[in-house]
């Protein structure tokens, strides 16, 4: 069951719920930035999902389509929607976004409106989002090395996706709903609250930059 509470009760509400909680927990300004962030970027990758799919119709019915992200031989949706990667599990991949995205926006209206979700459920929701962004970058790897061409639509998803997963993560760490120890809970709480979680996230977003940059432009001065 969800429970609408507020803040001021919530960490020592949380508290009792497990001696693993952490000592403090999320403050107001930490649910209205992450739980905002990961409505606009579940709503983003929506609407990617939502162009994705579309296209994917497009080209089941004319394999010879040009679609209008068809922009040159690096940018090309066509060539990447037509790949086995495409539909990995029988039909398009981004039909998985119109399904989970939506649970993520869901997820977010409810943590702006300070209902608690049952710690199993965000943390199941955490995993979840991890195999999705998994999959994600994923099919960035499989553009660049095996099918030769990027979809504009489809880093849309991985970025957004990425920063609905930092969201997430986030959320959960500070409330306590990963179950970890006592002090890995402690550790991991200490870590968000010194920006490292952040860090991280623009390191490895620069990190990708940098491969891409290496992948496709380099190559054109050798």
């Amino acid at each position: 069951m969800f429970v609408q509470d507020n803040d001021i009760l919530e960490n020592s509400d949380r508290g009792a719920d497990s001696s693993d909680a952490p000592v403090m927990g999320p403050t107001p300004r930490d649910r209205y930035f992450l739980f905002g962030e990961m409505l606009i970027f579940g709503i983003i990758s929506l609407v990617a999902s939502f162009v994705l799919s579309y296209d994917a119709v497009v080209l089941a019915a004319d394999p010879d389509a040009i679609l209008g992200c068809s922009i040159n031989a690096m940018f090309d949706c066509a060539v990447v929607g037509r790949s086995w990667q495409a539909s990995v599990l029988g039909f398009p991949n981004a039909f998985l976004g119109l399904i989970s995205e939506p649970v993520v926006m869901t997820i977010a209206v409810l943590g702006l409106s300070k209902v608690r979700m049952p710690r199993w459920f965000m943390f199941t929701a955490n995993i979840v989002y991890l195999l999705g962004v998994t999959f994600a970058y994923w099919l960035l790897w499989q553009s660049t090395v095996e099918i030769g061409a990027l979809c504009p639509w489809c880093i849309t998803v991985t970025v957004s996706t990425t920063f609905v997963f930092y969201s997430m993560t986030s959320w959960n760490i500070l409330e306590g709903n990963l179950f970890l120890s006592k002090s890995a809970q402690e550790k991991a709480y200490r870590f968000v609250r010194g920006g490292w979680l952040t860090i991280i996230l623009i390191g490895w977003l620069a990190l990708v930059v940098v491969a891409e940059v290496a992948a496709w432009v380099l190559p054109a001065f050798g």
